[in-house]
């Protein structure tokens, strides 16, 4: 059964919009040509196509089309993959073929998968629709191409089993539940020609992260142009380990949640093929851009976990419970039950309806399919405006000001601007192209999606809270490595400006973990950023912001600090460290001196005043690293600091006093990786236990200019003995 709701929230009956916003593509005319164009038997093949395929990825070994009955020697003796969501995408992706190949023309369909479980959908998929080359080149469809489809699954080493961006088309990895629904926003911010549906497991619905995106479309409303999203709720009704909380309501609690957030839901069981487009077209009707207040349509599709699949084996049953997650037949090839239950799921899709001999796609499925990728979706990333320097003294929010005056670039914070003292204009006025929302995993999912489509975007968020997206930074991290090594590099990279620092706030906000957990990573990707002072750090801003392939870190004090002379700074930004020429005397040092960061570089310096006069005697060098990263070993970071340019910096059996913003114990990790962790003594943050002052935190860390000076004679003495 299908139902709809026309109920809008707060305003009693809604009347049916009447036609697209100005600018906005009519997606009802593609609705209604790809129902005129495709008949329905088209899509339950390509439906049957795609179920077919997922469910012998899992088992077969041989025998990829069934032209003849199946034996043991067919399967695989250890099944494995994901079943139990494989049918609900796939009967999303089947409905929605036809409506990506009529859709208006420059405009973008894309899908987002939520849940990562799908990998043998979006592998069905992309051989369907011609854009997976399994065997060689041409369009993949071919017997020997179907037949390593089929028994080379899970494909570990070249795809990875799972929704990874080494399969065609997909655009999200997600191994982590909850960001899809705030990626897919950040899809279709400033993209007016794009709509993005992105493909939600009711489990995900309990995550915050998701839970937050429904509402978070409020704070794009008015912020620009932007294209639209349609999110569809696969609410098959189980977790992994059982029920979901959606099973447990009813249609009307349904209706009365989503409303309540702000949309328009539109609920379908999922077994009535023709209710169902017409459902989606209905859904077309209503859709409308992210910046248009108001209702917006909502998909939520019941249909059973597995669906499609075995419902019991020799009396144990399967539907409906979590054995559908994974593979709910656990050995056919030496089970006769199993076998019988096999055989029978696999037939019941008439494979021979759905591929030739020669493994392509019938004529039937082929009509149902959305065609191979147009040229804006094959097409490189656009490439970011040069940004010019701003003709006073820089800073880091005139940076973001003149970046934003180029277009293709959003800010995104956690409702903290003002606070991290950004002027997003020159007057204090508001911006659309800065948007706040107090949630930073929202921030990153927008960021992401932002980005991912080819646009520059920044991440501002107090240094304690930015550890909050450790775990989304790390899975991002990942889709972008997979990116690059599957040839589609060249995306504008991932900023974060970390400004708040616990150097200056409470107790409760002291956390510099984020820079820790992207370094232990060791990935070539990651820079933590520690400028010595505001201009090193517009600089370095202007450099991030027209980067392509990193994950990058800025970490500078919102408060003004001390200015030092700009002269070594190039050297800081090419090689990532640079020796102060001022601070320095010539000659082999009897101990370096080393900050990273603004607020160790105030301090340190004014430590090596004290020590000058208190030993005078003493030769000092002074080292400022600008990225923290440089520091470890080069065979894992190409950007490391070589043999030769660390050992000119930092001597060579010389003593070295390093002091940073970070716990002291990442940066001693990178530098034990390099075997020199033995004569570098490393000052950073250390949690006090309790609540201090910013003094107190220093002395208590060893970071002030005095105990810094001490500790500094303290290594002179035991050099010199």
């Amino acid at each position: 059964m299908t139902t709809t709701t026309d109920l809008d929230p707060g305003t009693g009956p809604a009347s049916r919009p009447t036609g697209p916003p100005l600018g906005f593509p009519d997606w009802t005319l593609a609705a209604h040509q790809a129902a005129d164009a495709v008949p329905d038997q088209a899509i339950d093949a390509l439906w049957r196509a795609l179920n077919y395929l997922s469910a012998a990825q899992l088992y077969l070994l041989d025998n990829p089309r069934l032209a003849r009955p199946l034996r043991t020697s067919d399967i695989k003796a250890t099944p494995s993959g994901h079943w139990g969501v494989c049918p609900p995408v796939n009967y999303l992706l089947a409905h929605l073929g036809p409506l990506n190949a009529w859709r208006p023309a420059d405009c973008e369909l894309l899908v987002l998968h939520g849940a990562g479980h799908a990998g043998p959908s979006a592998l069905a998929h992309a051989y369907l629709n011609g854009s997976l080359h399994l065997t060689g080149k041409g369009p993949g469809w071919s017997m020997p191409d179907l037949r390593a489809l089929i028994t080379g699954f899970p494909h570990t080493e070249r795809f990875g089993g799972e929704i990874t961006p080494l399969i065609p088309g997909v655009r999200h990895t997600g191994g982590q539940l909850g960001p899809a629904l705030a990626v897919a926003q950040g899809m279709a911010l400033d993209a007016p020609h794009r709509l993005v549906v992105p493909l939600i497991g009711d489990g995900e619905l309990e995550t915050g992260a998701t839970a937050a995106a429904w509402l978070a479309r409020r704070a794009l409303v008015g912020s620009g142009h932007h294209g639209a999203v349609l999110p569809v709720v696969l609410a098959n009704g189980l977790k992994m380990g059982g029920p979901s909380l959606l099973a447990g309501m009813s249609t009307c609690e349904i209706h009365a949640y989503f409303t309540g957030l702000g949309y328009t839901p539109l609920i379908a069981d999922g077994t009535d093929l023709p209710a169902f487009r017409r459902l989606l077209h209905e859904a077309f009707t209503r859709v409308r851009p992210l910046d248009e207040a108001g209702p917006q349509p909502v998909i939520v599709l019941t249909m059973p976990k597995g669906h499609t699949g075995p419902v019991q084996v020799a009396g144990r049953q399967i539907a409906g419970t979590p054995a559908v997650h994974k593979t709910p037949l656990k050995n056919p090839a030496h089970d006769d039950a199993e076998l019988a239950a096999l055989t029978a799921w696999l037939t019941s899709y008439r494979p021979a309806e759905l591929f030739t001999t020669q493994g392509r796609p019938t004529d039937l499925v082929r009509q149902a399919l959305p065609g191979p990728p147009t040229e804006a979706e094959t097409a490189p990333p656009p490439t970011s405006p040069a940004v010019r320097k701003p003709r006073s003294r820089p800073d880091v929010s005139a940076v973001i000001r003149e970046r934003a005056a180029h277009g293709a670039f959003r800010l995104f914070s956690p409702d903290e601007l003002a606070s991290n003292r950004l002027r997003v204009t020159e007057y204090g006025s508001s911006s659309a192209w800065a948007v706040e929302i107090l949630n930073e995993e929202i921030c990153h999912g927008w960021l992401q999606g932002y980005t991912e489509s080819g646009r520059d975007a920044l991440l501002a968020t107090y240094e304690a809270f930015a550890a909050v997206n450790t775990s989304l930074l790390v899975q991002h991290l990942k889709h972008r490595r997979l990116r690059y090594r599957a040839g589609h590099g060249g995306l504008p990279s991932v900023n974060y400006l970390i400004t708040s620092l616990g150097w200056r706030n409470t107790y409760t906000h002291q956390n510099p973990g984020l820079a820790s957990s992207l370094l232990d990573t060791e990935d070539s990707f990651v820079h933590v950023y520690t400028p010595a002072d505001a201009t090193r750090a517009a600089a370095v801003l202007s450099v991030m912001l027209t980067g392509r392939d990193r994950v990058n870190v800025l970490i500078t004090d919102k408060h003004p600090g001390s200015a030092f002379p700009p002269d070594p700074f190039r050297e800081e930004l090419t090689d990532g460290a640079a020796v102060w020429p001022q601070l320095s005397h010539r000659g082999i040092p009897d101990i370096v001196l080393a900050s990273a960061g603004d607020v160790p570089a105030r301090e340190l310096t004014a430590a090596v005043a004290a020590l000058r006069r208190s030993h005078p005697e003493a030769k000092i060098r002074y080292v400022h690293v600008n990225d923290l990263a440089v520091l470890g070993p080069t065979p894992h970071r190409p950007y490391a600091l070589s043999e030769r340019t660390f050992t000119r910096l930092f001597g060579d059996d010389i003593p070295v006093l390093m002091a940073v913003p970070t716990y002291a114990s990442t940066v001693r990790a990178l530098l034990a990786a390099r075997g020199e962790a033995h004569r570098f003594h490393v000052v950073g943050y250390q949690d006090p236990g309790r609540p201090l002052t910013p003094e107190g935190l220093r002395e208590q860390c060893g970071l002030s200019a005095a105990t810094l000076c001490a500790q500094a004679a303290h290594l002179l003495k035991g050099s010199s003995s």
